[in-house]
């Protein structure tokens, strides 16, 4: 019955919730509870599941650039950690072999091997996003990364399925010419259900015709959101999507729970995997700094993708059909990758943190050279600081602008940063949770700092780290919710603006004001 999963997951999505942990444990441990019980999942979850990685894939598209993904910090790390990484479980897996504890082939074990070096697009772009970070270099570059391992995984999947790319499949490379047709559409669109349902046609509609060539419906639908990324509606269609995304998302998660716990004798094998993430975060972080990215940079993006992939059980289950694997296996990697996910998830919560603490011994292996995601240290004769560039931050830079006020905007979105700059306005870039930025940054001449953005946790982080590096001026935040409100002004916020309230005032303002005049 699917009122079972949905109920699990909605009360323990609840539970870990109000452990301030991420619902989507929850979701995982729902399935591992139902699993024991019996439960199998039946087509509507394993569809909805599909969807959900589809929807997620094609608004990380929206985010990203063809000219990211060629950058040689994400090419070259991309490619090189992935070669070490596996190079070492491959070893790993022969030498347990020998020990009679899989009875692995070479072929197999290299297969295998390939499969824990991949890093989790689902939680990793979850992150991100949740974190308002998807649009930040190190954002950027990480999601650049798992784009190269796709690609590699796209290729195992041929090389176990037996299939091949359809000698049409080159036509894909004419998918950008449909860019001007396909915002011309979006544009001339003006009902929300509209604009909503053309959101999903596009991520199914990508998926779609990249299955039909042969090619992974994942990369197809992060390609129908790269066709559409860099333009202001991108950010729009994103926002439509987002509680559809979440919520077949759920069906994801539930499903790899479902996969069940594996026998015994292979929890040696977890716990030893489960070790070897860190090893891998932390080769991620040697290869960054080795192309000259800051080592806050670095430690942020090593850390986001240090989870095991989902591809794991996609490919996985493929080879194992397939009998490139022993099919015994499967139960034992979705284990790894539900524990992994909830190490990653835990840990992002308090990467801040983490950093913080481990600044000092981390910092030692940065190169002194000039690094592509250098801070600034001057914001110039401005008076008022606007963080954050999306629909809020532009009207208050121009309100100030217009009132004759010296203005500066901050963002950390390269791509909306260029059309600001376009449209005449001052902008820097800057991350706003990055302590070094504001420790090396002048704010001495700043009257005000009005942030307009929408993640929590960059608002609080931001107003707490200001004020703890002795900034006197006032800090202006904008929210929609009165419980961020209270955090916000608890770390040191002037004044919080709440839209909803101040367009309801003002509504009754003018009511009283038409009243007092017909009298």
């Amino acid at each position: 019955m699917d009122i079972l999963w949905v109920g699990a997951a909605f009360l323990l999505g609840i539970l870990f919730s109000r452990v301030q942990l991420p619902p989507l444990i929850g979701y995982l441990s729902a399935g591992l509870i139902l699993a024991a019980t019996g439960y199998e999942a039946g087509d509507m979850l394993h569809q909805i599941a599909h969807y959900g990685v589809i929807f997620l894939l094609f608004s990380v598209g929206l985010h990203i650039r063809i000219r990211d993904i060629l950058r040689l910090e994400v090419l070259a790390v991309g490619i090189t950690h992935l070669l070490i990484f596996s190079a070492a479980i491959w070893g790993l897996l022969i030498g347990l072999t020998h020990l009679g504890w899989f009875g692995l082939t070479k072929e197999s074990a290299l297969l295998i091997a390939l499969l824990f070096g991949f890093s989790s697009t689902i939680l990793t772009a979850k992150t991100l996003d949740a974190r308002g970070e998807i649009g930040a270099l190190h954002g950027r570059t990480a999601i650049g990364i798992l784009i190269v391992q796709d690609l590699v995984a796209i290729a195992i999947l041929a090389y176990t399925s037996g299939s091949s790319p359809s000698v049409y499949s080159v036509g894909i490379l004419l998918l950008p010419l449909l860019r001007p047709l396909l915002l011309w559409v979006f544009r001339f669109l003006k009902e929300d259900e509209l604009a909503l349902l053309y959101g999903l046609v596009l991520a199914l509609g990508g998926a779609a015709l990249f299955s039909w060539l042969g090619l992974s419906e994942e990369l197809g639908a992060i390609a129908a959101g790269m066709i559409l990324a860099g333009n202001d509606k991108a950010d729009q269609l994103d926002q439509k999507l987002w509680s559809i995304k979440e919520f077949f998302l759920v069906g994801f998660f539930l499903e790899i729970g479902l996969e069940g716990l594996p026998d015994g004798n292979s929890g040696g094998f977890i716990a030893l995997m489960i070790v070897l993430m860190f090893a891998k975060a932390a080769l991620f972080f040697l290869l960054f700094v080795l192309f000259r990215l800051r080592s806050r940079t670095a430690f942020i993006a090593g850390a986001s993708l240090m989870s095991y992939s989902e591809f794991m059980l996609i490919a996985g289950t493929v080879a194992a059909r397939n009998g490139y694997i022993p099919e015994d296996l499967i139960v034992t990697m979705a284990l790894i990758i539900v524990i992994s996910y909830a190490i990653n998830a835990t840990l992002a919560r308090w990467e801040d943190n983490f950093w913080n603490a481990l600044e000092g011994t981390l910092s030692r292996f940065q190169l002194d050279v000039r690094h592509p995601d250098r801070q600034i240290i001057s914001l110039g004769n401005a008076e008022y600081l606007v963080v954050g560039m999306g629909s809020a931050g532009c009207e208050a830079y121009n309100e100030l602008k217009e009132n004759g006020l010296r203005v500066v905007g901050m963002d950390i979105d390269p791509e909306r940063i260029e059309r600001n700059r376009e449209m005449g306005r001052k902008i820097v870039y800057g991350d706003i949770q990055d302590i070094d930025m504001w420790q090396n940054l002048d704010l001495n001449p700043i009257k005000a700092v009005l942030i307009a953005m929408g993640n929590k946790q960059s608002k609080t982080n931001a107003t707490r780290m200001m004020r703890e590096i002795g900034y006197a001026g006032s800090i202006i935040a904008i929210t929609m919710r009165p419980d961020e409100r209270e955090s916000l002004e608890k770390v040191g916020a002037s004044a919080v603006s709440i839209p909803i309230r101040d367009a309801g005032r003002r509504l009754a303002e003018m009511a009283i004001d038409k009243l007092d005049h017909s009298n």
